[in-house]
């Protein structure tokens, strides 16, 4: 390789053509002295190297030996106390399944023993039980023939007897059997009275406890109610400004309100007179706003009729919550509310059926509260139980089936609406809770004062009474009283002996409860009497 030097000098030359030629053959000397002298020093150096890696790789190879022989030396030692304790394991083992086997031994020549002293006895008792056998067999021989000399004595005994009675075998058991059937009815009716009497006595103790406290603590007031306002008038002028030119005013009143106002000659009072409740109180209120204001006219009665509508609404659901807080129970759907609300506009038998409500839920609370039983569902139910009543104007059907269908379609439970079905018995009641609700049903319809009834429906029922009552065999006389509340069977004593008095009271109950409607409940009372009677002469 020429430096930049040389080159320039060897391109700017102008010496011969020999001195060049010179120059250049000690140029390529001189270089490829230089590349040995390199190459030289450069296998000097690697030598060297490889020198020193093999002394190192050496002595890496000595240690490494070194620490093998160490290693095995400890990997024999480890395995030689690893065989020792193996060994030693091994030995303890076998000592104790050695003394286990000895001990098995033992055991097994101890039941061998057992057993062989257990096949001497059952040796034993198999020869005493061959004894008794060969001993029972030949009793057995002895009573069959002492059988047959029974039967045949027996045989004619019968044939004796059929002589003397003049009956054959089969008519004196078929005769036996009716008497024996006969006996066992009137046995059997017996212990049935006395345990049903019994159970009965039992029951009504209890149910009278519960009731008796849950009347006690729900004390309420009742207030016969009809189906007609009165409004008072301040004076008798008031009622041709009512009744408007050419009755125009009330014409306007009873379309707006869909009642009817009696005007008649009864001094300084309007009488409303409708089946719904809650028109007939939109007329009340608006009448007496009118009244009040003194400008009647078509204009001024529609507007006062749509502001009380709309407070009434208000009211309504007012009404309803607080029924609901008042129970004690919560979440009800709001349409359910605005319709128990409704239910303080709506009689029943002249009683209040939002008021009836209230207290057949508490009612029905307690009575679970004394049972143990859900409460909530009880208040709920008894809360529910007459919903139907508030919308029964406007829909067809029971308010029964009406509630029922509310129940379901506000997601009521399913024991809500079997208790709101049953409370009059038109289905079986699933739940207690049910039957608690039927239970302060009657007793709040049944206090004194809390419904009317008219005297035609009254005697009505009570001569149905005596008809279901009257229509069994063997009844002499029935008679109905403590106002219906209980029916008096006489029954003639040579047809009804005292066994089936008490099957006779169930089934008169039974038809009374099928094809009569009626509140709270009627006791039946069976009498037979039979008297002795003979004239001296």
């Amino acid at each position: 390789m020429f430096s930049p030097n040389l080159s320039s000098l060897f391109l700017a030359s102008t010496a011969p053509l020999w001195v060049a030629i010179v120059l250049a053959v000690a140029i390529v000397a001189v270089g490829a002295a230089a590349f040995f002298a390199g190459s030289y020093l450069r296998s000097k150096i690697t030598a060297k190297k490889i020198g020193e890696v093999d002394q190192r790789i050496k002595v890496m190879l000595e240690e490494a030996e070194a620490e093998s022989k160490a290693l095995k030396k400890e990997a024999i030692l480890e395995a030689k106390e690893q065989d020792l304790k193996l060994r030693n394991e091994f030995e303890r083992e076998s000592k104790e399944k050695k003394a286990e086997l000895a001990r098995a031994e033992q055991r097994i020549m101890q039941k061998e023993d057992n057993i062989d002293k257990k096949e001497d006895a059952l040796q034993k008792k198999s020869e005493s039980l061959e004894q008794q056998q060969k001993n029972l067999q030949r009793k057995e021989e002895e009573i069959k023939k002492t059988q047959e000399k029974i039967n045949h004595q027996h045989d004619l005994m019968i044939q004796e007897l059929e002589k003397v009675a003049q009956l054959t075998r089969e008519e004196a058991k078929k005769l036996l059997t009716e008497n024996i059937l006969d006996e066992t009815r009137h046995d059997v009716a017996v212990q049935v009275r006395n345990i049903e009497q019994e159970a009965k006595d039992e029951a009504d103790m209890n149910a009278k406890k519960i009731i008796s406290l849950a009347i006690q603590r729900c004390a309420s007031d009742h207030a016969s109610e009809i189906t007609v306002s009165v409004v008072p008038l301040p004076n008798d002028d008031m009622k041709a400004r009512i009744i408007g030119r050419e009755g125009r005013n009330i014409r306007a009143l009873e379309n707006a309100t869909g009642i009817e106002l009696i005007i008649d000659d009864t001094p300084e009072v309007v009488i409303l007179s409708g089946f719904d409740p809650v028109r007939r109180e939109v007329a009340r209120l608006a009448l007496e706003r009118l009244i009040s204001d003194g400008r009647i006219h078509p204009a001024r009665i529609e507007e006062t009729v749509e502001k009380v509508k709309k407070e009434l609404d208000q009211q309504i659901k007012e009404n309803g919550e607080a029924a609901m807080f008042e129970v004690g129970i919560f979440g009800l759907h709001p349409e359910l509310i605005k319709l128990l609300g409704r239910l303080k506009y709506r009689t029943s038998y002249g009683q209040n059926v939002y008021k009836h409500s209230i207290e057949v839920a508490q009612l029905a609370g307690m009575m679970a509260a004394e049972l143990g039983l859900d409460v909530n569902l009880a208040k709920r139910a008894g809360l529910l139980h007459d919903i139907g009543k508030a919308v029964d104007h406007e829909q067809e059907g029971t308010h029964i089936q009406i509630g029922a269908d509310l129940a379901k379609k506000y997601k009521e439970s399913n024991n809500v609406i079997n208790a709101i079905m049953a409370h009059h018995g038109d289905v079986e009641p699933k739940t207690v809770e049910a039957v608690l609700v039927q239970a302060a049903d009657a007793i709040s319809g049944a206090r004194p004062g809390a419904r009317r009834e008219t005297s035609t429906n009254y005697v009505k029922r009570l001569e149905q009474l005596e008809t279901i009552a009257s229509s069994f065999k063997g009844v002499d006389k029935s008679y109905a009283i403590q106002a219906g509340r209980e029916v008096r069977v006489i029954v003639k004593p040579e047809q009804i002996d005292d066994a089936q008095t008490l099957f006779l009271a169930k089934d008169i109950a039974k038809k009374i409860e099928q094809e009569l409607e009626y509140p709270g409940q009627i006791k039946v009372n069976v009498i037979r009497e039979f008297r002795g009677v003979e004239y001296a002469k």
